[in-house]
């Protein structure tokens, strides 16, 4: 199994759905980070589920962190963080019945159906709050650093928020959003496009909107290892993932060279683009502008309508109609999750290129 990410600053996450805990184990960090619980807990509690338009199970979260810090800052060695879980229904799901748009089937293939199914066992979104935890580190680091990250729900449900406009300004009030959107009145659509869904017994996807400042020029290598490859390997790692485009991205394809290049100039003797069209990126390098890209998140596969399915026991075609506690969207929980991966990226990243040492 390939559960470490990273080159110079890796995770690695652990766990179940339904087992004892999840965590994840930071390796590469600096000493002297200051580890900020409060941030921790505020991340944590953006990922948790909150009203109608989430799921039922509510984790506490109360994590513990057990190697890796001492005196309240990071000691340079390994640190581990490990999340209980205490508010499981294990009853809810059955062996061998592959819930459709889940990774039931594929991970009985894989693991010779020796996996543990529960909730979706180590496939479960669950295991991102042990990602959020730990990014939420790595987001105190490079604030430090005068790099901000933040994302906010750019579609759901048909309804479209706000594009970012005066970026450390939209990026410093996402970080105290529950439902992170720029535009409050598109945020009240959405809500009620996942209520709908949820009446339904259906679900709802969306696109999420990062942006990153601070980051400066030259960060990231050519080839294999590009900026943008980095991000995008690191979110198509969180479930229901299936998109992501940098800057303009497919609709730049529609544009003339004339109109998707971004011209240079210097501002404050400092090269800056008078546009953004490829998102802070050329080369796979970074070029000190904000980097800018979009996730696009697929509605939540759990849903309460009976749905055909086989059972990988008797080999016999069947019908699904799942029990449990399940989200009509995820979208609103996910964005917490992108700004820590890109965040542990962006660490990474900046570390391979000498400008964190």
């Amino acid at each position: 199994m390939k559960n470490t990410f990273g080159c110079e600053l890796t995770v690695t996450i652990f766990g179940e759905s339904h087992g004892p805990c999840i965590g994840a184990v930071l390796d590469g960090l600096e000493p002297g980070i200051r580890v900020d619980d409060e941030l921790i807990k505020r991340q944590l509690a953006h990922r948790r589920p909150s009203g109608v338009i989430s799921t039922p199970r509510v984790e506490r979260d109360e994590y513990s962190i057990v190697s890796g810090v001492f005196e309240g800052m990071t000691t340079g060695t390994p640190l581990t963080i490990i999340i209980p879980n205490t508010n499981t229904k294990s009853g809810d799901y059955e062996r061998g019945l592959p819930r459709p748009g889940h990774a039931d089937y594929t991970g009985y293939v894989k693991y010779k159906g020796f996996e543990d199914y529960r909730g979706g066992g180590h496939f479960s979104g669950r295991i991102t709050a042990a990602l959020v935890a730990a990014g939420a580190i790595v987001i105190g680091a490079l604030g430090e650093r005068g790099v901000r990250i933040g994302t906010h729900i750019k579609r759901c449900g048909g309804v479209d928020d706000r594009d970012f406009g005066e970026l450390d300004r939209d990026i410093e009030a996402l970080a105290e959003s529950v439902f992170a959107v720029l535009d409050a009145d598109a945020g009240e659509c959405m809500k009620a496009a996942i209520t709908d869904a949820a009446r339904d017994g259906d679900s709802v996807g969306g696109v999420l909107e990062t942006a990153v400042t601070g980051v400066p020029a030259g960060v990231g290598e050519p080839w294999f290892d590009s900026l943008e490859g980095m991000i995008a390997h690191a979110m198509f790692s969180v479930p229901a993932v299936k998109g992501i485009e940098f800057g303009r991205g497919f609709d730049i394809c529609g544009l003339r060279g004339s109109e998707a290049n971004d011209p240079l100039s210097y501002s404050g003797g400092a090269v800056i683009t008078e546009t953004n069209n490829n998102g802070g990126i050329n080369g796979g390098i970074s070029n000190g502008m904000p980097i800018i890209f979009r996730t696009a998140v697929k509605p939540t596969p759990s849903i309460f309508k009976p749905q055909r399915t086989v059972d990988l026991l008797t080999g016999e075609p069947t019908s699904l109609e799942l029990k449990g506690r399940h989200d009509p969207a995820i979208v609103h929980r996910a964005r917490v999750v992108a700004d820590s991966v890109t965040a542990l990226v962006i660490y990474d990243m900046m570390r391979v290129a000498g400008a964190i040492k």
